[in-house]
């Protein structure tokens, strides 16, 4: 198969002499952690500027909140699908490859959607977009965990995760001001410009595992192995990574459930916080963009702090999830009750939101990396995300309907249940330990 082919990993060489592997070590990490983290944060570019323009796009073309929610749900569903099964793919591909092909397939999504205006169409192209947008977390997670031992992992994906944030912040103005500017179809044609020229520096910087260059595993230059008795060098069967890593694994079924509640805290204002502003507090549409500035940029140090304390209690990850979730809770209850016409303490209340619904965000896909290995990251990640994204996909049509049809009170309503109810998953989850 031509796609097989093209993807598959590349080759072991033979090894550099030992003296030179510190340095390369260091040379060839920072390359990682730095075109991750670059091109994760333009994937989001290309994903979550539909909601800072949606509502003009809805004025422009004539599409009501049901209408844009269900778009919002396609590409939900189409991510959960598309980050599950491409997460597999990843697994037995090389990233150098795999992720420049799916920021370059995304952008002509883009492209193509501000280009046409029927709900049909609009309906097809984001709804595909979001099954191409799932070649990019795997390919991420297959690089970090094969660059990065066990001891280092909550630290450095923790500082990785904020790629969302950034990228999640910045498309906020940048899609706002496009749009405020040329109108709404440059919230998505800049985006998309910004991502072709990404995945031409993908190709350039990004490295498939240390072997293909000469280098041993991450786990014998560190000295750390880790005490399952697993060969973490030996390729997997797509049956074998599901058997043996995913669904035989109660831990991994305890994580997901709870991702889906997460999720929908996490997208609530993500997708409809711009509108929510504009409509109940007479934001206006910088405003709005600037609403998603905030709200990203709250969980930079929060996200990185949280990841480092993971380490340290012994990747319990999901005890730190559960505690994260609390304030989540509270602002959301703080938002149902702020006094109309004014932006002031909703954007405070966004603010505390994304500073603790990010922590979890990260901390639940590495802990599915924890209770599996890392040649099973992608496939691993992959079925938390599912469920993650199939949380995604209820709140985006879920939340337009019931905001259309019963107002915001009720819509925010239905966000502090599925609040309360990640608490009570994350509870559960807190029983696994990574070392059982």
């Amino acid at each position: 198969m031509f796609l097989q082919r093209f993807f598959q990993p590349a080759p072991h060489i033979d090894r550099r002499p030992q003296s030179e592997w510190p340095q390369l070590y260091r040379s060839y990490r920072w390359a990682i952690l730095e075109a991750t983290f670059v091109g994760y944060s333009v994937f989001y570019f290309v994903r979550t500027n539909f909601g800072v323009v949606s509502r003009e796009m809805g004025q422009a073309v004539g599409y009501s909140k049901t209408e844009l929610g269900w778009m919002l749900t396609g590409l939900a569903l189409a991510y959960a699908f598309g980050k599950f099964i491409n997460g597999s793919l990843s697994d037995r591909s090389n990233p150098r490859k795999f992720m420049p092909v799916g920021l370059l397939l995304t952008a002509g999504c883009n492209i193509a959607f501000g280009s046409v205006h029927s709900f049909g169409l609009h309906m097809t192209l984001w709804t595909l977009n979001g099954f191409v947008q799932g070649m990019g977390w795997p390919p991420c997670g297959r690089s970090l965990g094969h660059w990065y031992s066990l001891r280092e992992r909550g630290f450095i994906f923790a500082i990785w995760n904020t790629a969302h944030n950034v990228g999640g912040a910045l498309i906020g103005i940048i899609a706002a001001y496009s749009a405020s500017h040329w109108g709404w179809q440059y919230a998505f044609y800049v985006p998309a410009a910004i991502a072709i020229v990404t995945a031409f520096y993908l190709m350039i910087r990004l490295r498939d595992t240390p072997q293909s260059v000469g280098l041993p595993p991450v786990e014998e230059f560190k000295n750390d192995w880790p005490e399952k008795h697993i060969d973490h060098e030996k390729e997997l069967s797509s049956r074998e990574l599901f058997l043996q890593y995913v669904l035989t694994s109660k831990a991994i079924w305890a994580l997901a459930a709870a991702n889906f509640f997460v999720y929908i805290a996490r997208y609530a204002m993500l997708s409809w916080g711009p509108t929510f502003l504009k409509e109940v507090k007479g934001a206006s549409l910088e405003t709005g963009g600037w609403s998603a500035f905030i709200y990203e940029g709250s969980a930079i140090f929060s996200t990185i702090l949280v990841g480092w304390l993971s380490d340290k209690v012994d990747g319990r990850r999901a005890l730190l999830s559960l505690v994260c979730m609390f304030p989540v809770l509270g602002a959301f209850v703080a938002l149902l009750y702020a006094p109309p016409g004014s932006t002031t303490l909703p954007l405070i209340y966004f603010a505390i939101i994304g500073a603790f619904i990010y922590p979890p965000v990260m901390l639940l896909g590495v802990a599915a990396l924890d209770f599996s290995s890392k040649k099973a990251v992608g496939t691993a990640a992959g079925f938390v995300g599912l469920f993650g994204y199939a949380g995604t996909a209820v709140q985006s049509v879920g939340l337009g309907y019931l905001a259309q049809h019963h107002g915001w009170d009720v819509a925010i309503g239905a966000i502090i249940a599925c609040a309360v109810l990640a608490i009570f998953l994350l509870l559960y989850a807190t029983r696994f330990k990574p070392s059982s």
